[in-house]
């Protein structure tokens, strides 16, 4: 009978968890995402020709994306009401985001979870993009670097004085640290992130490449 019991809990919770995540607008805290933009082309950029990694293209940490997070996992491809963007107002956020593609999937994924209209979701994701001062040190390498992803963290700390270590996340990927990943409030505060979004890298060498030439 426990065992009984306790698979119908599962049912239930699992129930719940999927009604939760098709209600826009129902959950805990956003996650700003940023992207080293010259590492991505290295692994995956480059070979989709992306014009995100144009030569002259000068992108540094570009704004991957503005998530909707509960504590425990996250909302995606919900059931909006709102319209989707047109095509300007991709096209207008590649200046932050490196492509308007990219700022399309952003929506469909998580922006139809916040359960703001396309036009005020790219709004704030553009002042949310805006409250966090990415290190200049990193637009000024010259050449391959290999670091501690932890020497990434402290950079964005030390820029970010109100930022505390438990609010934001180093990513590796393939060797190349990858994003910073900052919680924030609805109202865009810093927060704690939650137990399954704090899984920093710990490479010790992980590889960071600097801006494109603009030859």
């Amino acid at each position: 009978m426990r065992a009984l019991a306790l698979i119908l809990a599962l049912i239930i919770a699992t129930s719940a968890d999927r009604l939760r995540a098709e209600t826009p607008g129902d959950f805990d805290y956003y996650v700003l995402s940023l992207s080293w933009s010259p590492n991505w082309c290295a692994l995956e950029g480059d070979a989709r020709r992306s014009a995100q990694c144009a030569r002259g293209a000068a992108h540094g940490w570009i704004l991957h994306g503005l998530w909707p997070q509960y504590h425990r996992g996250y909302p995606s491809f919900c059931q909006s009401p709102q319209r989707p963007p047109s095509r300007g107002m991709t096209a207008a956020m590649a200046d932050i985001m490196g492509t308007g593609g990219l700022a399309w999937h952003q929506w469909k994924k998580h922006g139809s979870c916040s359960g703001l209209s396309a036009a005020d979701y790219y709004a704030l994701s553009r002042q949310a993009y805006g409250t966090i001062t990415r290190p200049p040190v990193f637009r000024a390498l010259t050449r391959d670097v290999r670091l501690p992803a932890s020497v990434v963290e402290d950079a964005f700390l030390e820029a970010n004085p109100t930022l505390e270590r438990d609010g934001i996340t180093i990513t590796c990927r393939d060797g190349h640290i990858q994003e910073a990943r900052i919680c924030l409030s609805k109202t865009l505060d810093p927060v704690p992130c939650g137990q399954d979004l704090v899984r920093d890298c710990r490479m010790k060498d992980a590889l960071f490449t600097p801006l494109r030439s603009l030859n």
